[in-house]
């Protein structure tokens, strides 16, 4: 499986939540996390792409997590 195109995503992530830390006005702020959210969902979509959606760890009991884990 070739997650090459989900790494850059990840790393275009990162980098544009810096640059948003670091904005210095409001326009820009709000620009930003525009491009956030917009890389945040193209991440999404290529996770479901790839069949790597993530099990939703918060909605399993502790009971669940450990019956997951011993298979």
């Amino acid at each position: 499986m070739n997650t090459d195109h989900l790494n850059a995503l990840e790393l275009r992530l990162s980098n544009e939540r810096v640059r948003l830390a670091n904005a210095k006005t409001d326009q820009e702020r709000a620009l930003r996390q525009v491009w956030v959210a917009q890389t945040e969902r193209e991440i999404q979509s290529e996770l479901e792409f790839l069949g790597l959606t993530p099990v939703g760890l918060d909605d399993m009991s502790d009971a669940d997590l450990l019956l997951a884990l011993e298979a």
